[in-house]
């Protein structure tokens, strides 16, 4: 065992957070920690690693373990440079490491300028550096909040691999489904104070909860028939007289005091929207450059109604410059952005609108609309807050007394009250709970208006995204039919055709000519050419069967995730089908060619 918290209890006002949890860590253990923001998952992240007291209950680390914990929000010096505040991050039990390997490290994360003031970065870019300092100690437990923020694709895809080949002991928070699916082996739900550990990745974990929740359903069913059966008994008039009637009535007391299982409510989101007409965003011919730097090039598109577009591309190359030009907030240096008469933008931002910490829940949201007109009806602000679980305490409760996931919700909740026809949301998935995010994907299926979304969530991608947009950083905006799976088949293929045409180009190295060796095929080899075409033909069947059924599992995530990788193997199996056969036949063309 690396770690363990015993009896923890942690309160805030009069928030429980924790209450009397335990949790521990052992060798090669991958936690994923997930729950509902405002839960209290960093709370406990920082009580495990040292930088909180709990309460009540204690922390203990095996003596000569070194511990690296990234915070949510990082505390930097900003007069530091990158390199110097990457050093100065790192574990100070832990060993000496190389400045060679923080190099390293932060150039993996796009941080190239090791010389640039802290002061001068974004707050994305601090996490970055924050991230390089944990990952370069040689620590025995990592214990991460939310690694993935602000992170490109690639960037996400390395981490993951680091993360899979770490053998020490790592606890994390993290909302990248595909991140819990394939790095963790131990899912930790959060929920009302208390922890419920599942020996799992997340497509497991999914199946284990609702297989539990429908157990706890069972019972509380058994106990309220115990109840209704036992307070007739008692109401026709039975009386203490006996050992046996205390007894009785004593343990349906004893029942009736026992606590129903508890859930976590989620988010309601409904559809609130304003009237679209023809004319939606056009883009013609747009350039955007910064300090002599082309960003956009010669850029055109119109937006329709049903657009569903995801944009992506590496951090800088420009993906936030083309949502601003799209929402009107940048001007082009060349080419027109209209904006029809009817459109009325909702523009989630990375950074968020500002808030004022000591403003009310309950008056910033009925500033933006007292009430608002759905489909269900009409709802006052307070009712709307709480669809976005902002109970009555929290409507009145100072908006810099939030935690960051519920800032975040709030944020949201303010884009969409205002009722926009078009959705521009640049990093969505940030900080927001995993149950938040699934809800907000069905949202947006259904949404109707044009949603174009800039997120580095493969998964968000993967459900809500018909076309990509990619974002080159030399100007180029290259579009792709499909989502971000779709988006690396096409990748995967050019980069095996590239290598292949390379391969075609290379000049054969001369050798001493040699008498040729006389060619022929094996009896194995006879027969498995005259099967192989039907074998060829019958994975495409199956591949083709596949592909038909991933599209037809809709947000059924666990099943999504099964097909999805049935479809992966299938594929695998094809293509070595094909290698195999291309092979087989060039062998017969060389015997044939022997002979003559």
């Amino acid at each position: 065992m690396l770690l363990s918290a015993e009896h923890i209890s942690k309160n805030y006002g009069t928030k429980q957070l924790l209450e009397d949890t335990s949790c521990y860590l052992n060798e090669k253990d991958k936690i994923g920690i997930i729950g509902i923001n405002g839960t209290g998952k960093s709370t406990l992240l920082k009580v495990l690693a040292g930088v909180e007291q709990p309460d009540e209950g204690s922390v203990t680390v095996q003596r000569g373990i070194c511990v690296s914990f990234l915070p949510q929000n990082p505390e930097m010096q900003d007069d530091n440079t990158v390199l110097q505040q990457a050093l100065a991050g790192i574990t100070k039990n832990c060993p000496p490491v190389n400045e060679y390997e923080v190099k390293s490290v932060l150039t993996k994360l796009g941080m190239t300028d090791y010389e640039a003031k802290i002061g001068t970065l974004s707050g994305g870019q601090k996490k970055r550096v924050a991230l390089a300092s944990a990952l370069c100690c040689s620590a025995d437990v990592l214990i991460l909040d939310e690694p993935t923020n602000h992170l490109d694709s690639d960037m996400v895809i390395w981490l993951e691999e680091r993360l899979v080949r770490f053998t020490g002991g790592l606890i994390m928070v993290t909302h990248d489904r595909y991140f819990l699916e394939r790095v963790v082996n131990h899912i930790t739900e959060l929920s009302h104070g208390k922890l419920y550990t599942y020996e799992a990745n997340y497509a497991k974990y999914l199946q284990l909860r609702a297989e539990r929740q429908d157990m706890e359903e069972a019972s509380e069913r058994k106990r309220q028939a115990f109840l209704r059966r036992e307070y007739q008994w008692i109401m026709r008039g039975a009386r203490a007289r006996g050992t046996k009637s205390r007894g009785r009535i004593e343990k349906f007391n004893s029942v009736r005091e026992q606590d129903m299982p508890t859930t976590d409510d989620s988010v309601q989101m409904m559809t609130v929207s304003s009237r679209l007409g023809k004319k939606l965003i056009e883009l013609a011919d747009v350039s955007k450059s910064f300090d002599g730097k082309r960003v956009i090039d010669h850029f055109s598109y119109n937006i329709k109604r049903n657009d569903r577009i995801g944009i992506i591309g590496r951090n800088g190359a420009g993906k936030s410059t083309l949502m601003n030009l799209i929402a009107g907030v940048l001007q082009p240096d060349e080419g027109t952005v209209e904006i029809g008469s009817t459109v009325k933008i909702g523009y989630f931002t990375q950074e968020g609108r500002e808030m004022d910490p000591n403003q009310l829940v309950y008056n910033f949201i009925s500033e933006i609309a007292g009430e608002v007109k759905t489909e269900e009806g009409t709802f006052s602000a307070a009712q709307m807050l709480e669809r976005f679980l902002f109970t009555s305490d929290l409507q009145y409760t100072p908006i810099g007394k939030l935690s960051g996931g519920e800032r975040r919700r709030l944020y949201l909740l303010s884009i969409l009250i205002a009722a926009p026809n078009i959705l521009l949301l640049d990093e969505p998935t940030n900080d927001l709970d995993i149950e938040t995010l699934t809800i907000l994907e069905d949202y947006l299926m259904t949404f109707s208006g044009a949603v174009l979304a800039v997120s580095h969530d493969r998964y968000f991608l993967d459900k809500v995204a018909e076309t990509l947009f990619e974002v080159t950083g030399s100007g180029n905006v290259i579009e792709h039919n499909g989502n971000f799976a779709d988006y690396l088949d096409e990748h995967a293929a050019e980069e095996a055709a590239q290598k292949e045409k390379q391969a075609v180009a290379k000049p054969k190295q001369s050798a001493q000519p040699q008498k040729p060796k006389k060619l022929k095929l094996s009896f194995n080899e006879q027969f498995e050419l005259k099967t192989i075409d039907d074998e060829v033909a019958v994975l495409e069947t199956k591949v083709s069967e596949k592909e038909k059924e991933v599209q037809a599992a809709g947000s059924d995530y666990v099943k999504l995730l099964e097909l999805t990788q049935q479809l992966e193997d299938l594929k695998k199996q094809l293509e070595e089908k094909n290698d195999r056969w291309l092979y087989l036949n060039e062998l017969v063309e060389e015997i044939e060619a022997q002979k003559e």
